[in-house]
């Protein structure tokens, strides 16, 4: 046991060309999918809690069974549409990091737009008639609602964060696992355990545990940040 966590530590630490590889095309693939989840998750989430319009309550069961809908599914989904026999295969994504990307947005997407409308919804039960006496507009109202609860969406963004970059089925099966193209760290890791490569494997997790970590550590330095200037 104590070999393998110091070779995988040494992989780590000695900068191994393939890690850092497999390291930077997760980061691009999830930070981007959580940047395309935030903007549309945040002002969805914010539209369903503050309106009240036909079919809003069917949206939002819509909305939270996606949630929960498992992420093969999804994966299976956009292999049919970006294959070479799909509606969009003309557009050869299948197997790329774009097509990770539509993949991990439409993952992030619907959780954050759940979380953050169940967190404005409660924002809006305290606000909401003295932003109507103001006369503001509906975009105006939802941009305050925003920049109010900013701390309690901010969990929303992070969840999504960690949604998109511990994927594992859709991105196997959107992304192919391609070396030195579309191969992840979760996938990596699943692969190089099969293979029962473990120090390679062990590796990859700290890479994957430390970037959880660091991500949740500058949100609460942020958030600290913030508290402190803005009471």
């Amino acid at each position: 046991m104590w070999p393998t966590l110091l070779e995988s530590f040494e992989l780590v630490l000695y900068f191994d060309q393939q890690v850092w590889e497999i390291v930077g095309v997760s980061l691009q693939v999830s930070l981007t999918a959580l940047v395309i989840g935030t903007v549309i998750g945040l002002p969805l989430g914010g539209i369903l809690a503050t309106n009240d319009f036909v079919g809003r309550k069917w949206l939002i069961t819509i909305l939270n069974s996606l949630m929960n809908v498992p992420t093969v599914i999804i994966g299976v989904l956009i292999y049919l549409l970006l294959s070479r026999s799909g509606p969009l295969g003309s557009l050869g994504l299948l197997f790329s990091t774009t097509g990770m990307i539509i993949a991990q947005s439409l993952i992030t997407i619907p959780l954050i737009a759940a979380i953050s409308r169940q967190i404005i919804a409660d924002g809006w039960a305290v606000h909401g008639e003295t932003l109507k006496t103001l006369h503001l507009s509906n975009h105006s109202q939802i941009k305050w609602i925003l920049w109010d609860c900013r701390f309690s969406l901010l969990l929303a963004v992070l969840a999504g964060f960690g949604r998109a970059i511990s994927e594992v089925g859709t991105v196997m099966i959107v992304g192919g696992n391609i070396a030195n193209s579309t191969r992840t760290l979760t996938t990596a890791i699943s692969l190089e355990t099969s293979k029962g490569d473990l120090p390679f494997a062990l590796a990859l997790g700290i890479v994957l545990i430390s970037i959880v970590l660091i991500i949740n550590l500058l949100a609460s330095v942020m958030k600290h940040i913030a508290e402190k200037n803005y009471g």
